[in-house]
């Protein structure tokens, strides 16, 4: 097999992800608010809430707004996912608690780093492979990787809501292979989703790589 000139790598699923679960995390951080909820009813609420959501993506939107239309995404999720589970009024003030959920997954905190993501990004970068992210995350994915001590891996990030199109569609992958000056069949991508890492590089002419992190 060929090697490539640029790896690019999902981020969520693939090089980190939620310690415990979603719902873990909310749970904890609603105590702190004297509001009592079972992680297990957070997870399922919170997993059907985010999949009934849109893709993050903010077309037509200036620069300078991307952050707060990335926060009002995540403030509605995090909403439905507290109402489904019945408990979004015992919030003395529900916005304040949202805000600290939102920053407390902008650090180093809720995630925990697969044991085999350092080693072979280390060993990719000592082949003189190009490294880059693709990933449906939000803005806080540069302070997620500087905590985790993972962003000088990375020459280039691209995500959604600044690239205007999440995977699986093709435009993503474009927009990330421009930033390398590299055609697509020199490029791999590595990824956790089928849908979204495997087949979407795929259809744009890359290597699509499936990791299967659940197995």
């Amino acid at each position: 097999m060929k090697r490539p000139k640029v790896i690019f790598l999902d981020a969520v699923g693939t090089l980190f992800n939620v310690k415990g679960s979603v719902g873990e995390v909310y749970s904890q951080l609603a105590q702190e608010f004297g509001v009592e909820v079972s992680a297990e009813i957070l997870n399922k609420t919170f997993i059907s809430s985010f999949k009934a959501a849109p893709p993050p993506v903010f077309p037509n939107t200036q620069d300078q707004d991307i952050l707060q239309y990335e926060f009002d995404w995540w403030f509605r999720i995090a909403s439905k996912t507290f109402e489904q589970a019945g408990v979004i009024d015992k919030f003395s003030d529900f916005s304040t608690f949202f805000s600290e959920i939102y920053i407390h997954f902008g650090t180093a905190e809720p995630w925990f780093l697969y044991t085999d993501v350092l080693p072979a990004l280390t060993n990719w970068r000592q082949m003189g492979i190009e490294l880059g992210i693709v990933s449906n995350f939000d803005s806080r994915i540069y302070s997620v990787l500087q905590a985790l001590e993972l962003r000088d891996f990375f020459s280039s990030i691209t995500i959604s809501t600044q690239a205007g199109a999440a995977k699986p569609d093709p435009k993503i992958f474009t927009i990330a292979l421009e930033k390398h000056n590299c055609p697509p069949a020199a490029a791999w991508h590595i990824g956790d989703s089928f849908t979204e890492d495997y087949h979407g590089a795929k259809a744009a002419g890359l290597r699509g790589i499936w990791i299967n992190r659940e197995s």
